[in-house]
């Protein structure tokens, strides 16, 4: 018997059935959802040894010439065209105008290939696109955002015939067919497998003939485009009683397009979701008749409704909520800054008040990692991956984080964010945090059950082989699976408890980085240093737990939090390489650095009090943290430099914020907002002079001679100004009675 024979028979066996018993295992709808996406850099983060040139190599996201112009040229126009105040509080909806505009411009259509009537836009440039949008609008922002991720479109791309594309591509990129997608119940949200909406596969008269179809009834809500939706891609559980299209009677979730216009269907009263007035509302299908061939992909399609959505999903979930997400701390950065500087309690800016700057910082940190979080993985999804991890990383992530971004932003602002009007610049955002925390996948479940849950074992280097080994009918190709991953996985789990020991007992001395990274060197080498540590932990969370830890939510979430963190810090690295390495953005870069170490310490910590198994929790802690919490996050001379960032005008400010829309004329708020701070500015070398002549204001000061006429014009402008930017809306009573 030859060493690998005896391996198998004495170690390996007893292993195999082990495994057998305590290995999760895979529901049919977990096994697809790992099968629709990719791994790319997480699965980097999750080997313990990230290869950083990996990351360095990866092309930097830019928009070609048509985009740009589609930039400048249409989604300048539209945005022109939108007055947010109106449309939430008069119209309910967007102005007619823009609707045609949407239409005839093909915002419908920013991803389907040009060969189809459409833009051909990269994942990138349809980031750009939302991005922009949801500074001025976010109900313009949604509209054009859903055609272009989960929907028809998307879904028609990648699964549709191809006489199913060329008849609906061309009429969705031209707005002749307006889509939603059906997929929540009331029974089902973020457990779809639940739904009760049902397809029987039958024969009836459809337009004159005999067809073979399925009769459906369904009822959906909070179906964004719903109340508008000439096209309605819909899921639903699909049936064969007599065996009509198989032998299988219960096939499973389908995917299938609906024209509205059909017999029996209701399109239901709109929703008002956190008062945004996207289009959004329920709808009805009652015994409503559909050929066999309105399946998304054909007859050979049904039943893989779960595996595409999944698909689909792993790419627009990625875009959509992160650039809207982005856009909004974007802008909370750059009106919290204007307004702490402009804005004066007992005699000095509020930006010079510690309380205040370290609001500013956090604004400004938030806006740099989530902006790099959007361009990594717009860069990713551009070279043709579904990134389904990364996506559902950035996708809860993100949408948290702005939360915490408007909520300080609106802390700043005080009084004048609170008062409803339209010169309140932040008021809508704040309403809308909600629902993109709840969409797409509530946040809840995406943190504590899919980002670590799906993470392991499709970013994990072994895991998913050897239970795909367990799981293999046949006893011995099993086996002989089984021994190769499970032997490769414990050299790789013993690789990386030297890496999290060595690294961690050498303050991340002995950790590797890039060459040529200059200043930022250090950060390459903690980050590295506990992705060892996180790869270990898990490893030792899996073998203790087994498939418990699928119940173990708590853990799963800290677990995820620290994928997370890694992800996006790496994505702040690489942002500011790709910004060619400017010095003037390292204090914002230190800040999100240092925060997000200190955030994966404390998730170890947490990791490390509640893991069940004591022995292994208390050896996890000896490797990883020997000296306990270390990383207490930003210093208060580092929250002032972030600070002063958001309250000069500098280049630093510009890259944070750029790509937003920051209004048109003095009636707006925002506007107001950019002229003041802009005449502030300026002033500070007159406002200087007064002081060291020791005048008590510039009309003195014009009066003495100490100012020219000049200054004190735009010492008058700049007070104006000010004025302008404090004062809040009011309305008189009759005007808000009920008519």
């Amino acid at each position: 018997m030859n060493w690998k024979s005896f391996r198998q028979a004495r170690l390996t066996l007893p292993l195999f059935k082990l495994f057998k018993q305590v290995m999760p295992g895979l529901s049919d709808t977990e096994r697809e959802a790992l099968e629709a996406g990719d791994v790319w850099w997480d699965a980097q983060l999750f080997s313990g040894n990230p290869d950083w040139q990996q990351l360095l190599d990866t092309r930097a996201p830019q928009l070609t010439e048509a985009e740009q112009a589609f930039m400048d040229g249409p989604v300048e126009t539209l945005c022109q065209m939108l007055d947010d105040w109106q449309i939430t509080w008069t119209l309910h909806d967007l102005p007619q105008e823009a609707w045609r505009y949407i239409r005839e411009n093909h915002f419908f259509g920013l991803i389907i290939p040009e060969r189809y009537g459409g833009l051909g836009f990269s994942a990138y440039a349809h980031s750009q696109v939302i991005r922009k949008l949801s500074s001025r609008s976010l109900t313009a922002a949604v509209t054009v955002m859903v055609p272009n991720s989960l929907g028809p479109g998307e879904l028609l791309m990648q699964f549709g015939t191809e006489a199913q594309r060329e008849h609906y591509l061309p009429r969705l990129a031209k707005g002749q067919e307006v889509p939603a997608f059906g997929l929540t119940s009331p029974e089902a949200g973020s457990d779809a497998a639940s739904m009760r909406d049902e397809g029987v596969v039958c024969r009836d008269m459809f337009e004159g003939e005999e067809t073979l179809g399925i009769r459906l009834n369904w009822h959906k809500r909070f179906i964004t485009l719903g109340p508008v939706a000439t096209l309605l891609g819909l899921a639903f559980k699909l049936r064969d009683p007599d065996h009509l299209i198989g032998d299988t009677e219960d096939i499973g979730i389908t995917l299938a397009l609906v024209p509205t216009h059909l017999p029996g269907i209701e399109i239901g009263r709109r929703h008002i979701p956190s008062l945004q007035m996207f289009q959004n509302g329920p709808n009805f299908g009652r015994d409503v008749f559909i050929p066999i061939d309105y399946v998304i992909g054909g007859r050979d399609r049904v039943g893989q409704g779960w595996r595409m959505l999944m698909s689909a999903l792993a790419a627009g979930r990625g875009i959509s909520l992160p650039s809207q997400s982005a856009a909004a701390a974007a802008l909370a950065a750059r009106t919290s800054g204007a307004y702490a500087r402009v804005r004066q309690q007992f005699d000095l800016p509020v930006a010079k008040f510690e309380g205040v700057q370290y609001r500013l910082a956090r604004i400004a940190s938030t806006a740099y990692v989530l902006d790099a979080g959007r361009k990594l993985t717009c860069a990713g999804l551009d070279e043709g991956r579904k990134l389904s991890v990364i996506s559902a990383i950035m996708k809860a992530h993100s949408t948290y984080r702005m939360r915490d971004a408007i909520n300080d932003a609106m802390d700043v602002h005080a009084g004048k964010a609170v008062i409803d009007g339209p010169l309140n610049y932040l008021g809508n955002a704040y309403r809308a945090i909600p629902v993109g925390i709840t969409v797409e996948g509530a946040n809840i479940m995406t943190r504590n059950l899919i980002i670590f849950g799906q993470g392991a074992i499709r970013c994990h280097p072994w895991l998913l082989a050897e239970m795909q080994a367990v799981d293999n009918p046949d006893p011995e190709a099993g086996l002989e699976a089984f021994d190769t991953a499970f032997w490769r996985h414990v050299s790789h789990s013993l690789a990386n408890a030297w890496r999290a020991w060595a690294r961690s007992w050498s303050g991340g001395l002995l950790a590797p980085s890039p060459n040529n990274v200059g200043k930022v060197r250090h950060h390459y080498r903690a980050i590295a240093r506990y992705a060892a540590c996180f790869a270990l932990s898990a490893d030792v969370a899996l073998l203790t737990l087994g498939g418990s830890l699928k119940r173990k939510e708590l853990l799963s979430a800290r677990f995820g939090d620290i994928l997370s963190e890694l992800y996006l810090l790496t994505a702040v690295l690489k942002r500011w390489r790709d910004d060619n390495e400017q010095p003037e953005d390292l204090p914002v870069v230190a800040y999100a650095v240092e925060s997000g170490l200190a955030n994966i310490q404390q998730s170890f910590a947490e990791i490390f009090a509640n893991l069940p198994n004591r022995p292994a929790a208390w050896l996890l802690r000896l490797i990883i943290q020997p000296l306990g919490r270390t990383r207490l996050g930003p210093s208060d001379k580092l929250v002032a430099a972030c600070a002063e960032l958001l309250t000069e005008s500098c280049d630093t400010r510009d890259r944070l914020t750029e790509g937003l829309c920051l209004g048109y004329n003095d009636n707006e708020g925002l506007a107001r907002l950019e002229r003041a701070f802009d005449l502030v500015v300026k002033a500070e070398s007159i406002e200087r002079k007064l002081k060291e002549a020791n005048q008590q204001g510039w009309r003195r000061g014009l009066e003495s001679g100490v100012i020219s006429t000049e200054e004190g014009d735009m010492m008058k402008a700049m007070e104006d100004a000010v004025a302008g930017v404090i004062e809040v809306d009011s309305f008189e009573a009759a005007s808000l009675s009920p008519q």
